[in-house]
């Protein structure tokens, strides 16, 4: 497969099926850009189409930030008509972009503004003891009322409106963060890259069928009522079932000790 060449981020494949994709502008805290963007479009059209991945892990350089939202320091570029106005989120986000691989986020430093579009649409979102996450918008003026949007999905209207109106003024804190489910554990951050790899292995390990139907029954089913839903995962189990369970067969999993978390 015929790979793009990529300036703002890094794209890695390994031999257990897990995709690599590390924000790489840490001179500016990993804002993003118009070109980071579409790079990052790009990237998840990689994971999408590579049947070598079944998972994927999402990072950034430096120690500073994961990420910084979007690039204020530089024109973003959007049509002259405003109607035809794009959010850059669309790009950034895996679920915008159809991609029901697993993806396993690992946060250190600071996560502000867009970087929630990363978190919001991640799987399994991991972070460093020193990380802190907060909404910036409101402090300079700007509505916020994106990222709050996927964020309220997965802490709560509370926790949301909490961070969403604080703006610069409070930041949420790891072991916080772990608490109220905007994270599932905290590594050192000497660490944090092999675990969020590890688990991301783990996953990536199992078949694909199974695991991306999984994924797409879940989230799908948060646009929809209860009883729409169940309805929707059945079709999906009825789809990814034979195709997992058939892997399986010709393949038997391994007897493992299940880890305690």
């Amino acid at each position: 497969m015929t790979r793009p060449e990529f300036g703002t981020i890094r794209y890695e494949t390994s031999a257990d099926r897990v995709a690599t994709i590390t924000l790489d502008r840490p001179e500016v805290l990993n804002a993003f850009d118009r070109q980071m963007c579409e790079e990052m479009r790009a990237a998840w059209k990689l994971v999408k189409d590579d049947p070598e991945v079944n998972a994927v892990v999402l990072r950034a350089a430096g120690d500073r930030a994961f990420c910084a939202g979007l690039d204020t320091k530089k024109a973003y570029g959007q049509p002259d008509d405003v109607w035809n106005h794009e959010d850059p989120g669309e790009l950034l986000s895996p679920k915008w972009q159809q991609v029901w691989k697993p993806v396993v986020c690992a946060v250190q430093g600071l996560c502000t503004a867009g970087a929630f579009y990363f978190v919001n649409e991640s799987d399994i979102v991991i972070c460093s003891p020193e990380a802190t996450f907060f909404h910036s918008h409101v402090t300079y003026g700007m509505v916020s009322a994106l990222e709050p949007v996927g964020l309220m999905r997965k802490v709560g209207l509370a926790h949301t409106l909490r961070m969403a109106l604080s703006g610069n003024d409070e930041r949420v804190t790891a072991g916080t963060a772990l608490q109220i489910g905007l994270v599932t554990e905290i590594a050192a951050r000497e660490s944090l890259w092999g675990r969020a790899h590890e688990i991301a292995a783990g996953i990536a390990a199992k078949p694909s069928a199974a695991t991306q139907g999984t994924v797409r029954a879940i989230w799908e089913s948060l646009d929809r009522p209860y009883r729409a839903a169940m309805e929707q995962g059945l079709l999906y189990t009825r789809v990814g079932n034979p195709i997992g369970m058939a892997e399986v067969a010709d393949r038997p999993v391994p007897r493992t000790e299940p880890r305690l978390r």
